[in-house]
C-alpha cells in the first residue's frame, strides 16, 4: 500500500453520495407515480363515454354498497364530510368533486351527498361511472 504524499491530488472521486442521492429521487419518483389513484374499490355503473373531471386537486367522494361514506381513501360521516369539503371549499373555493357510487348503493345515500354538496356550493360535480362496453 502506498501512502499519499502531501501535495498529491487525490485521482478519483467518490461517487457513493451521488448515487445514494440518485436511488432516493428514483424512490420518490416511483412512490409519488403510483400514489396518484384515489379512492376506495367501489362497483360502479355503466354509462356513455364522456371527458374525466379528475385532476390533481380534485377530492373523490365513494358511496360504498353498505352506504359508508369516504372522503379520498378516509372513511368520514357525513357531518365529518361537510366540514371536510368546507375547509377545502375555504383554500380552494371552486375545485372538482368526482362522486364514486357503487352500483348496489341505495340511491338516498348518493343524494344525501349531493345535497351535501350542493348546501356547501360546490358546482363542478361529476358522477363516475365504468365505460360502456359494446
Amino acid at each position: 500500500m502506498q501512502l499519499q504524499s502531501k501535495g498529491k491530488p487525490y485521482d478519483d472521486i467518490n461517487i457513493t453520495p451521488m448515487l445514494d442521492l440518485a436511488y432516493v429521487l428514483l424512490i420518490i419518483f416511483i412512490v409519488m407515480t403510483t400514489a396518484t389513484v384515489q379512492g376506495q374499490k367501489v362497483n360502479l355503473p355503466k354509462a356513455s363515454a364522456a371527458p374525466s373531471l379528475a385532476t390533481p386537486t380534485t377530492k373523490a367522494i365513494t358511496v360504498s354498497n353498505d352506504g359508508k361514506l369516504f372522503l379520498d381513501t378516509i372513511p368520514v360521516t357525513l357531518p365529518e364530510l361537510e366540514q371536510r369539503l368546507v375547509q377545502q371549499k375555504a383554500l380552494t373555493p371552486d375545485f372538482p368533486v368526482v362522486l364514486r357510487g357503487d352500483a348496489q348503493t341505495q340511491y338516498q345515500s348518493v343524494m344525501d351527498v349531493l345535497d351535501l354538496l350542493g348546501r356547501i356550493g360546490l358546482s363542478q360535480v361529476g358522477l363516475a361511472t365504468k365505460p360502456l362496453v359494446k
